[in-house]
């Protein structure tokens, strides 16, 4: 079979089965089983596909036809210009959590410490780290399998001396510059240790009523338990703020990842927890994204 020839087939399947951008997820599928880039179907479509790469190809188009999410076949996310590994595990991470990213980056210094509540991949702590100086993190998860996740992640994306550090030698990363991280596994705080210079969370916050009508390769592969925030979709955030002044020195910043609709319910959240110059941060769609705040001096 020719590459195109396989392209085509590969799209005709997808876009039978109702999947959104059919064309662009029959060639993703078709580059990561031959090992390929896009200028392939341009430039050399007539190329032949191995018996081996067509089977593979035809039983990846089939998953994907069932709407599993095509991270989970290709086993790979962009983020911030990272390649995170995902898994059935994890939510795949979504350029809307970079806007918090972008927000936290803006207010962290060297040698801050961090904390990650809900990491899930572990994209946004691992990211926070890659791109800043001597910062030492935490991400907390309920799930002992998303931490696995988070923890290959942090290996790979930080290097193995970041996990060895935090669990051997919490002193020497310090000395030597290197990022240090370390996963902790608990509902929310449970497991948590020592003080924060930040807290960023991108917690479950769908309403639970809402669950049933997402598109199903979120509703029916992504994990529930990291996106069903209860019938009114702020349980973890009040969660969070009523357990957070514990561990966020004061003057820290607190950082929400938000449903299109939470701002001001966040806001007033976060206002009524003690937080100082609340703001809503918009995404690119100009839809709110993010809510951060100071926690204040006072009681």
């Amino acid at each position: 079979m020719k590459y195109k020839e396989a392209y085509d087939e590969g799209k005709a399947v997808l876009t039978a089965a109702l999947v959104p951008e059919a064309g662009t997820d029959a060639r993703l599928l078709l580059e990561y089983v031959c090992g390929t880039d896009r200028n392939t179907l341009l430039a050399h479509g007539d190329r032949e596909v191995t018996g081996k790469q067509e089977s593979r190809y035809r039983e990846l188009v089939e998953k994907r036809s069932r709407h599993i999410p095509l991270q989970y076949l290709t086993g790979v996310q962009n983020f911030m210009g990272l390649e995170f590994t995902v898994n059935e595990h994890v939510l795949i991470p979504r350029q809307d959590t970079e806007i918090l990213v972008e927000e936290a980056l803006q207010n962290l210094h060297d040698g801050m410490r961090i904390l990650d509540m809900c990491t899930g991949s572990g994209c946004i702590l691992i990211s926070l780290l890659h791109y800043s100086n001597d910062c030492e993190g935490v991400g907390a998860d309920i799930s002992r399998e998303a931490l696995q996740a988070a923890e290959e992640n942090a290996r790979k994306l930080l290097g193995d001396r970041a996990l060895e550090a935090s669990a051997e030698n919490p002193e020497a990363a310090g000395e030597s510059g290197e990022r240090r991280i370390s996963f902790v596994q608990g509902d929310l705080f449970e497991n948590v240790e020592g003080m924060f210079d930040m807290i960023v969370s991108n917690p479950p916050y769908i309403k639970s009523d809402v669950m049933d009508t997402l598109m199903p390769e979120v509703r029916d592969y992504e994990p529930r338990q990291a996106l069903d925030g209860s019938e009114d979709g702020l349980l973890f955030y009040r969660r969070i703020l009523a357990e957070c002044r514990r561990y966020l020195r004061k003057g820290g910043t607190l950082i929400f990842e938000i449903g299109y609709d939470q701002g001001e319910a966040v806001s007033r959240l976060m206002e009524e927890a003690g937080f100082l110059a609340v703001m809503v941060v918009r995404d690119y769609g100009g839809l709110d994204r993010v809510v951060c705040g100071t926690l204040g001096f006072g009681g």
